[in-house]
């Protein structure tokens, strides 16, 4: 029998958690609200607090602990380390720790702790809710986790933090702007319940609603929709094929902010180090996954297509691929080349104004592959858009 077959002894305490919060909101709020109203400041501050605390989970649980994709001062982990705790998904190390095995085996269904394969329930939440043996905590892979003194003082001190983050701060701003039990019921109560499930979608919808632009070999996806309400991270298509990127949304118009808020922390010395995938590496996925897409169209197609079109269609794309292969072994011939002319020239200092010029020359090259990989791709796709017209 497969492990994801048996029925584990159910997890009570995130029961009570995931079951009476939104339980007890859909009761007090509506009640609150005709009886005594809800202030201005309580809906603002529950709109913030959601937003900073989703930054915390994003930010600092997800991009700065679990893939390591930039570095960070103290003076931003510690507010992201206690606005992750007001999400209330675990420590950084449980939640680090489970999140690269995630990562490491996506989509099986015996080892991922949350596999979309396992349906839309399960991944959503319904994983939580048992003692799955997927979800045993081994922090084998967290030995850096285990060594970080902020991350280790959370998960030594969570319950605290927890009460913390959950009743103590609301029950403060809710003091201070006169609104008491308006902003413990909304900073506290419908800020959590939105922020759990806007963050689950990253699990379940994220894996089954949206474009594959980059892979087809998980179920990952990108998602717009997803992205506007999870801070960036809807864009996860791009996220399981380069996970160390600091980027999800990579393209300067997508709507990421944890992005945005991790490059303008490295203007001011706060994070640094930020992880990049190469532009190139990025074109080439994307139009690696275009020739597969074409080459399943011409498949499907090829039926209602005469004979000789589908031959053209054949022959052109070949000739594409061809172009596409030529360009690879291309780079990697450069790549190999400017290794071992940046060796040559670092190992005789006097060298460094030839090396300055040198880098000049190769970063020219590398850019003008980019830009044949950026053209060849919109060929591709003229190409198919005339043998495939959209029908009207």
């Amino acid at each position: 029998m497969s492990p994801s077959d048996v029925k584990p002894p159910i997890n009570w305490p995130a029961i009570i958690v995931l079951f009476s919060t939104p339980l007890a909101a859909l009761i007090a709020i509506p009640l609150y609200a005709w009886f005594a109203d809800f202030s201005t400041a309580a809906w603002v501050l529950m709109v913030g607090y959601l937003f900073a605390n989703g930054l915390g989970i994003t930010m600092g649980y997800h991009r700065l602990w679990s893939h390591r994709a930039f570095e960070a001062h103290w003076l931003v982990k510690i507010p992201l380390m206690l606005l992750g705790t007001a999400a209330i998904q675990n420590s950084i190390l449980m939640w680090g720790s489970g999140h690269r095995v995630h990562h490491r085996h996506v989509d099986d269904v015996d080892k991922d702790p949350y596999s979309a394969r396992r349906g839309f329930w399960f991944s959503h939440m319904g994983w939580m809710i048992r003692d799955y043996p997927t979800g045993y905590a081994d922090f084998s892979n967290a030995q850096d986790l285990l060594k970080d003194p902020i991350v280790m003082f959370q998960h030594n001190h969570y319950i605290k933090l927890v009460l913390l983050m959950n009743f103590g701060v609301p029950m403060l701003f809710g003091w201070l702007v006169g609104d008491f039990w308006g902003v413990v019921l909304l900073m506290g109560l419908l800020r959590l319940v939105l922020s759990h499930h806007t963050t689950f979608f990253i699990n379940s919808l994220a894996h089954m609603w949206g474009s594959q632009p980059y892979t087809d070999e998980n179920t990952a996806r990108d998602n717009f929709v997803v992205a506007l309400f999870t801070y960036g991270e809807g864009y996860h298509n791009f996220h399981h094929i380069f996970q160390y990127d600091f980027r999800n949304g990579v393209k300067w118009w997508q709507y990421d902010p944890t992005k945005w808020l991790i490059l303008a922390c490295s203007w001011v010395g706060l994070t640094k180090n930020l992880k990049r995938v190469p532009d190139f590496t990025i074109r080439k996925a994307q139009l690696q996954m275009q020739f597969k897409r074409a080459q399943r169209q011409l498949e499907a197609s090829a039926s209602r297509l005469p004979m000789m079109d589908v031959e053209a269609l054949k022959q052109r794309m070949t000739h594409e691929y061809d172009a596409f292969m030529a360009t690879l072994n291309e780079w990697g011939t450069l790549k190999e080349e400017w290794y071992a002319e940046k060796k040559q020239a670092l190992a005789d200092k006097k060298q460094e104004l030839t090396l300055k010029w040198e880098e000049a020359d190769f970063s020219a090259r590398f850019k003008e592959m980019e830009n044949r990989l950026q053209m060849q791709s919109r060929r591709l796709e003229q190409m198919m858009r005339q043998a495939f017209p959209t029908p009207v």
